[in-house]
């Protein structure tokens, strides 16, 4: 017996239309860290920090750290359905990333009409996260000054796609719903939605049970559903933002690990390719441990920043979802990959050091026998 068969089926939830917003969250990497120096104006927007709202399900003070952000004026497409407003906003991190969230707001009676919206096309055939990529790279240009390190451009994002409900869900009569209850019912739907399956009866009943397992609930009408590029979020939109920021922050520490890895991927290629040639020189040898502890102290930075950006206290709903979300992205395997990369790297450069090392030792030894034969030799004169 399946999974969803084990369980017992709901009763059928249905709500009467579903109204809220899609949000999309894309993660750039764009330089090896930024300056501290105050940015006043950003693509001709003025520069404020963000401050999400305090909800009884945190402490005051649950923040320790507040993004730079600027809005963007909105603007509208046409989309798969008809005519949508596009609202934008970029957020800066020290760690040399960026944050871009784009907000469509929508009204649909089924859960599958909002598929179409997982990855946006607009009817002239160009698609959302070619625009982001093209804004990154301005913001990239226009932040340059500041950058420290800057990448030659903008490389691959990292996108994730939350699909926000409205609370309360109200049925036909304009009852509200539970949303435990709608879930339990729509779950394959939800599912389908996550997955970007436009029609729900092909996926198996496994994959709908896996898609949906990390499901997180703080009151009755609220439930939040979290897959590996996808989420649903069902709560009152003044909550929104709260969630959304976990979601971006995690997105964000995702994008700077897959970063970092690829940067140790390129250093321990160099550092193999140097043990095979075993050619050193002081000098080379000298700038190349000057890079590795950039490399360590940069990695330790970033996991310090965003250990901060990512701080909270006690047993809270938000941290619960930023541990789902964790666990979704793998961060602690990346975290460890990145951890035992470091150590390989370490570990040649600490065999080609004492290679070198090796090498002097034999030259002093050949320079001291070398003046000893010739002390004899001028003695013997």
């Amino acid at each position: 017996m399946s999974v969803l068969e084990n369980q017992q089926t709901p009763q059928l939830v249905e709500a009467a239309r579903l109204v809220g917003e899609v949000v999309y969250l894309y993660a750039f990497d764009i330089a090896y860290d930024m300056s501290r120096r105050p940015i006043r104006e950003l693509l001709g927007q003025p520069v404020a920090q963000f401050v999400p709202d305090a909800s009884k399900r945190s402490p005051r003070q649950s923040y320790s750290y507040r993004p730079q952000m600027v809005r963007l004026p909105p603007v509208e497409r046409l989309g798969p359905r008809g005519a949508v407003r596009i609202e934008r906003q970029i957020k800066l991190l020290p760690v040399g990333a960026i944050s871009i969230t784009v907000r469509i707001p929508f009204s649909v009676e089924r859960i599958e009409d909002l598929v179409c919206f997982h990855d946006l096309r607009f009817t002239d055939g160009s698609w959302l996260y070619d625009e982001v990529r093209d804004l990154a790279e301005q913001v990239r240009r226009e932040l340059a000054p500041v950058l420290i390190r800057p990448a030659a451009a903008v490389g691959d994002e990292e996108a994730y796609t939350v699909f926000c409900f409205n609370a309360p869900l109200r049925d036909r009569d304009g009852r509200a719903l539970s949303a435990a209850d709608w879930f339990a019912s729509n779950r394959r739907a939800i599912a389908s939605l996550l997955v970007e399956e436009p029609d729900q009866k092909q996926i198996s009943e496994q994959e709908a049970a896996e898609s949906s397992d990390k499901h997180f609930s703080y009151y009755d009408a609220d439930i939040v559903v979290i897959d590996w590029d996808a989420a649903v979020i069902v709560d009152e939109p003044r909550y929104f933002d709260e969630v959304l920021y976990v979601m971006e922050l995690a997105n964000l520490q995702l994008a700077e690990l897959e970063a970092y890895d690829r940067m140790l991927d390129d250093a321990v290629e160099r550092a193999y390719r140097d043990v095979a040639v075993r050619r050193w020189r002081t000098l080379r040898l000298t700038r190349t441990q000057r890079e590795f502890r950039e490399i360590r102290i940069d990695l330790a930075r970033m996991q310090d920043e965003l250990s901060n950006a990512t701080k909270f206290f006690g047993e809270w709903h938000l941290a619960r979802i930023y541990q789902g979300m964790a666990a979704r992205f793998h961060l602690q395997d990346w975290h460890r990959t990145v951890d035992e990369k470091l150590k390989t790297l370490d570990d040649l450069y600490q065999i080609l050091g004492q290679d070198l090392v090796n090498r002097w030792m034999v030259i002093l030894e050949a320079s001291i026998v070398a003046l000893f034969v010739l002390d004899i030799v001028k003695s013997l004169i």
